[in-house]
């Protein structure tokens, strides 16, 4: 390789490592929630997780979100899904600090100095408790959201929620 083609490579290299990290730098600026990431090794799919949005896949009111393109919902059923989501907003962000925290406080006991089996399992069920009211929050916002679909749009989501679900590994 001649030194023209070496220079040409690693000043090449230099300029995507440097567009790289001034594209990191921007969305780290983007995020405003810098100073509450989830634990390490957390689960990602509740509410403090990264994986996915707040209680799993399409978040609070499950795949609808995800599917409502889809299903071609109408201006005023978006609305109502949105005034559904805003109006349980407040619910959604109570539920996932305390989600957060209890994560948060099984991780420390789990990566605790010192093994204390009681503590960790004090921790587990406070996180899977929580785990629960987002459950059954998600549950209740799902089925307000589920009402305002046509029978024909709730047929096709159950299909669409189906082949969703059994596609992933």
């Amino acid at each position: 390789m001649t030194a023209t083609v070496k220079r040409l490579a690693l000043t090449l290299g230099a300029g995507l490592i440097a567009a790289g990290v001034s594209a990191g730098a921007y969305v780290h600026a983007q995020d405003g929630n810098t100073s509450q990431q989830p634990p390490p090794f957390h689960r990602g799919m509740g509410p403090g997780g990264r994986g996915g949005r707040f209680g799993g896949p399409g978040g609070p009111m499950g795949l609808l979100p995800m599917f409502g393109a889809r299903l071609g919902l109408t201006d005023a059923q978006r609305e109502q899904i949105r005034a559904i989501g805003d109006a349980h907003k407040d619910e959604w962000k109570a539920l996932g600090d305390r989600a957060r925290a209890a994560h948060m406080a099984l991780d420390a006991a789990v990566t605790a100095d010192v093994v204390d089996e009681a503590a960790i399992r004090q921790k587990s069920a406070d996180a899977s408790a929580v785990d629960a009211d987002v459950a059954v929050a998600r549950a209740h916002a799902f089925t307000e959201a589920l009402q305002i679909l046509t029978a024909d749009q709730k047929a096709q989501l159950k299909k669409m929620r189906s082949n969703f679900l059994l596609s992933k590994p």
